[in-house]
């Protein structure tokens, strides 16, 4: 029997940066401490790979974040992800067999996959399990997921929970920060948000510097930006910059994070450290409050229990191109920016319901969303009267604790993992 028939494989699908450091780096460690998988054990039967879909989140850079965890056997960017469906021995030999495990991106993607690679399937259902019939089975997070579900597929349906309730476990190991008071600055991971994000919050940053002197701030990078992308944003090539005080920072050298600690200082003498390991779960759990945009910032901090201000300042709508979904997508197209890429920032603001991730699960408001022609002073100035009502704060960290559930969802799911691989190869 060749050595490949021998093998299984453990395949998470997955899309953008948000779902990879929430969802599928806390799996990966809970399953390579569960089963002896390569690469963690080079000599071990099984292994585990990661596989990237095309989806309007992504960035095209979540397969080096991902390369840099060393979890993976295998990595496919979602620009080769067509290539596999069509011809998968052209992408190296695969065991006969394995599961597919939903984490993000379209459901119907791991339909394919699992049906082209015949291995069984999992997913995910944060809200729906949309493919039920071709499932083996589904993990749901919670009663509402698996009780929209038909009653002939109920018996596959186990709620495990949230998975984002298991960040702050994992962040607990993690060193502390220097002693102070800290304020997380995260501008996105897109490029139209940090367009906005980056000029936005460094002057936010110089405006509560005068105001709290002794706050420290802290800036984690997205795993899919680098330094160079803050820098350009604050400088010349971004045309908003120009109307925000805070100049392009100049990096320094610095003792936090290291190896390769940087800094970036402001024109006023602001400074702001930056974390470039990601995920960053732990240096942020450890913040008072943040100030963020839209997205799966959101969604992470809530997990973490970190007050947080949303910010989505209007007067910039023209270069807010960050929408999901195919009307985002087409005003993204040069021909068509102009003309649907302000009418659809507009109608998204006016028909926009909740947009921070805690207010969405709540369906009530759990943080502060500043949506409107707001200004750094005004942002500063309100981030001081939050940090100076701790018991105010602390509220509404523990209205977010409350969203999230009990941990456990990690390791719920991972054994139902290893109940759909082959006799003998669980833990």
């Amino acid at each position: 029997m060749a050595a490949a028939d021998q093998d299984f494989a453990v395949v998470l699908v997955s899309n953008g940066p948000g779902e990879l450091s929430t969802w599928v780096r806390p799996l990966a460690l809970r399953l390579h401490r569960l089963l002896a998988l390569r690469p963690c054990n080079p000599q071990a039967a099984g292994e585990l790979r990661l596989v990237l879909v095309p989806c309007p989140n992504g960035t095209g850079r979540e397969h080096r974040a991902a390369a840099d965890w060393q979890l993976f056997a295998r990595i496919l960017p979602a620009r080769r992800f067509a290539a596999l469906l069509l011809a998968p021995r052209r992408h190296g030999p695969w065991p006969r067999r394995g599961v597919v495990v939903f984490l993000g991106g379209d459901q119907f993607w791991t339909v394919l996959l699992s049906a082209r690679l015949g291995y069984r399937h999992i997913t995910y259902a944060e809200w729906v399990a949309r493919w039920p019939r071709w499932n083996d089975r589904i993990a749901a997070m919670g009663p509402r997921a698996a009780g929209l579900l038909a009653a002939r597929w109920r018996p596959r349906c186990t709620v495990v929970g949230d998975l984002m309730a298991d960040l702050s476990e994992l962040a607990r190991s993690e060193t502390p920060l220097p002693a102070g008071e800290w304020l997380a600055l995260l501008p996105g991971s897109k490029r139209a948000k940090l367009r906005v994000g980056v000029p936005f919050l460094l002057e936010t940053a110089d405006r509560l510097t005068r105001l709290r002197p002794g706050l420290r701030f802290l800036l984690p990078l997205a795993p899919t930006v680098t330094v160079a992308d803050l820098l350009a944003q604050a400088g010349a090539a971004n045309p908003i910059a120009a109307g925000y005080s805070a100049g392009v920072p100049q990096p320094q050298v610095s003792d936090l994070f290291q190896p390769d600690g940087l800094a970036l200082v402001t024109r006023a003498g602001t400074r702001i450290e930056l974390v470039q390991a990601n995920p960053a779960h732990g240096p942020l759990s450890q913040c008072r409050m943040a100030l963020t945009t839209v997205g799966a910032n959101t969604a992470e901090l809530g997990a973490l229990a970190v007050p947080m201000l949303v910010l989505v300042p209007t007067q910039h709508l023209g270069v807010m191109e960050a929408w999901d979904g195919l009307a985002g997508l087409l005003a993204r197209l040069p021909l068509l920016r102009r003309l649907l890429g302000l009418p659809l920032s507009l109608w998204r603001l006016r028909h926009r319901g909740w947009l921070a991730s805690p207010n969405i699960a709540a369906g009530r408001l759990v943080v502060p969303e500043r949506v409107g022609a707001i200004t750094p002073d005004q942002i500063a100035s309100e981030v001081q009267q939050w940090l100076a009502d701790p018991a105010r704060l602390a509220a509404m960290a523990d209205d977010l604790r409350s969203l999230r559930g009990r941990p456990g969802a990690v390791a719920a799911l991972a054994e139902l993992i290893c109940q759909l691989l082959p006799p003998g190869r669980s833990a």
